[in-house]
């Protein structure tokens, strides 16, 4: 489980940007490097987290890591992945956070956001080629595109992966390719799934009985809540957590946690552990804990349960058709968040620019591996700041 971890954990240390960058890192990490999965698994790993509560892409580093190593493989995966997030953000809510604004630390982070454009591009780029070869395909994946970056909302994105999988069992039924990965998929035993459902539905039920338990199992209630309810991951929990929590926090620390949020790499989901340790401040750490785990929780027992059905009906040729339709319009979903926040919040000048185009070049020509790359753009942001 180590080398899961530690992958993991490179990636958490890395992985600035956003979940659309997240999703291009793993792919880049798992699927051409180390080739643990091949497109088409990591796609329907994509897919699924689509249609699932939760941070979609901690989910598919989840799905990664049981695809290698099973539950403990799984957890290994999320434990390396979050952890560095989960320790700034906690250490951000209890001391100062004067070193933000040093130069140099803020030159290392434009230049990791620069190059998680390049890393997104890649992405867009391989995943078209890979997923819209067909011309409803296609179509589907330009739709997708315009109407996120027109209608940039939760229930724009929910419309046009249904709209989409319609369109795939109609249009783009297919044999299943049995060549396409000839690696059985590791499925959770059926107690395993059973327990994991059964899990979530009476937690879910609980929450809602929970606050008048002890402050603990109050604040374990309140973010499990939100994490059963958010679809996208990602800045999409922002308003449900922000109306979750009332005035538990002041509006103030709330935005000031946010902002932090986005400064920092790995999951944005770890925005919880900023304001746990908020609302448990004779206790932080704890708070902190509770809040991360509750969060995180609802979208990985319902990935368990998950991975076992899609798994066992994926081949069939209309499924297949369906992820072939919702795989054209995830590239495009990709595609509108290339865009935002990626490029938008990172590429502020001609030279960010030139940075991006020469890093995609290095990129496409020499095919470093990704630790050379992190360091190449944090010098690169270093000088551009100075």
């Amino acid at each position: 489980m180590l080398p899961i971890f530690l992958r993991f954990l490179l990636l958490g240390l890395t992985s600035f940007g956003g979940p659309a960058a997240h999703l291009g890192y793993f792919r880049h990490t798992f699927v051409n490097e180390l080739g643990w999965l091949d497109d088409k698994r990591y796609a329907s790993f994509v897919a699924l987290s689509q249609f699932m509560p939760g941070p979609a892409s901690s989910q598919v580093g989840f799905a990664i890591g049981y695809h290698r190593g099973g539950l403990a493989g799984a957890l290994a995966a999320f434990a390396g992945f979050t952890l560095p997030s989960f320790i700034l953000m906690y250490l951000l809510a209890v001391t100062t956070a004067a070193w933000l604004g040093h130069q140099y630390m803020q030159g290392i982070v434009h230049g990791l956001k620069l190059l998680a454009v390049v890393v997104v591009a890649d992405a867009v780029l391989t995943m078209f080629k890979q997923f819209c070869q067909r011309h409803i395909a296609r179509v589907l994946m330009l739709a997708s595109a315009a109407a996120m970056l027109i209608f940039p909302f939760l229930w724009t994105q929910v419309a046009l992966l249904i709209v989409a999988a319609i369109l795939g069992v109609c249009c783009l039924s297919i044999a299943h390719d049995a060549t396409a990965d000839n690696t059985p998929p590791r499925l959770a035993p059926i107690q395993l799934n059973y327990l994991s459902l059964g899990l979530f539905i009476g937690l879910f039920v609980a929450s809602f009985f929970a606050l008048h338990l002890g402050k603990e199992a109050g604040l374990f209630a309140e973010f499990f809540r939100v994490g059963s309810l958010v679809f996208g991951g990602g800045h999409v929990v922002l308003p449900l957590l922000e109306t979750a929590l009332g005035d538990a926090i002041s509006g103030d620390r709330f935005l000031t946690g946010y902002a932090f949020a986005q400064a920092v790499p790995g999951p944005m989901f770890t925005f919880a552990s900023f304001l746990g340790a908020e609302m448990m401040l004779d206790n932080p750490f704890i708070g902190a804990a509770i809040a991360t785990v509750a969060i995180f929780l609802p979208g990985f027992l319902l990935m368990l349960v998950g991975l076992r059905s899609w798994h066992a009906i994926a081949a069939r040729p209309k499924i297949a058709g369906m992820l072939a339709g919702v795989n054209a319009s995830v590239v495009g979903l990709l595609a509108a968040a290339l865009y935002q926040p990626v490029f938008s919040q990172g590429v502020l000048s001609a030279v960010d620019m030139a940075i991006v185009l020469l890093g995609f070049g290095v990129l496409k020509l020499f095919k470093p591996p990704i630790l050379v790359l992190v360091v190449g753009f944090g010098i690169s942001g270093i000088v551009v700041g100075l």
